[in-house]
């Protein structure tokens, strides 16, 4: 797991609405974690001990900030300090210096040259062990990382010396430009590609997998969300499209055809 994703949040407005959102379009079930100095909603799917990611409301030093509703992936990495540092000294920046969460593992929000905001995480292992973690495309997994940057080539080659993801394979989209997937140690785990016109800033989004795209577009809908873009056919007989929830923040969702 060394250098993959290992966890995803959602910093929101409003984390009620939210959680009954998401609850609703993927299927997560919530569970509050018990954390004594801070409110945070664990998500999960049925079935399975494990948690697929969590959320909680932005705090007042970010709302101060305008940072925006967000969805954050956390890569797992053997030294957060250390791999802060490397980050800094790359030409990417701290944004949130290392600091422990208490019981959970250590953690550093941090960001690329270009600007992109990414966090890496160092957690503690459960006494018990770890719990069963459900399989890749099961429905409410995370089941894609993608990065708009302002450089592709440039965010591949950083993120290699970073994490040693391998570019496998890059895709030719026209006017858009070049899609690159990366890999870590096995399965791809992502792509990067040219920021749309329009886009504030370079950033990070998760695709979410669900069990059919067209239902859930309605649930989204249903919700409050707003439909960006998509339906689209991806390669491997799946199907995208992406979306604003109901606070502004920008996800994916993604299931096989039917």
């Amino acid at each position: 797991m060394a250098s993959e994703f290992i966890w995803y949040d959602l910093m929101t407005t409003d984390a009620e609405a939210a959680k009954a959102f998401y609850q609703d379009v993927v299927g997560w079930k919530a569970q509050d974690a018990g954390h004594p100095d801070v409110a945070y909603t664990l998500l999960g799917i049925e079935g399975y001990e494990s948690h697929v990611c969590g959320l909680m409301e932005l705090t007042e030093d970010m709302c101060a900030q305008d940072i925006p509703p967000h969805w954050m992936g956390y890569v797992h990495v053997e030294d957060v300090d250390a791999k802060a540092a490397e980050f800094k000294a790359a030409g990417g920046d701290v944004l949130m210096a290392p600091h422990d969460i208490q019981g959970v593992g250590r953690f550093a929000v941090v960001s690329d040259p270009q600007g992109a905001a990414i966090s890496v995480f160092t957690p503690i292992a459960p006494e018990n062990g770890m719990p069963e973690f459900p399989p890749k495309g099961t429905t409410g997994t995370v089941a894609w990382s993608e990065l708009y940057t302002s450089d592709p080539q440039a965010a591949v080659t950083f993120y290699g010396k970073m994490f040693g993801w391998k570019p496998t394979q890059e895709v030719d989209m026209g006017p858009m430009g070049k899609y690159h997937l990366f890999a870590g140690d096995n399965d791809d785990l992502g792509g990067m590609m040219r920021m749309p016109d329009g886009m504030p800033t370079p950033a990070w989004s998760y695709y979410f997998q669900v069990d059919g795209l067209n239902a859930a577009i309605e649930r989204v809908k249903a919700g409050g969300g707003q439909l960006l873009n998509g339906p689209m056919d991806v390669p491997d007989g799946a199907v995208v499209a992406q979306f604003l929830d109901p606070q502004g923040a920008f996800f994916c969702l993604v299931s096989m055809k039917r």
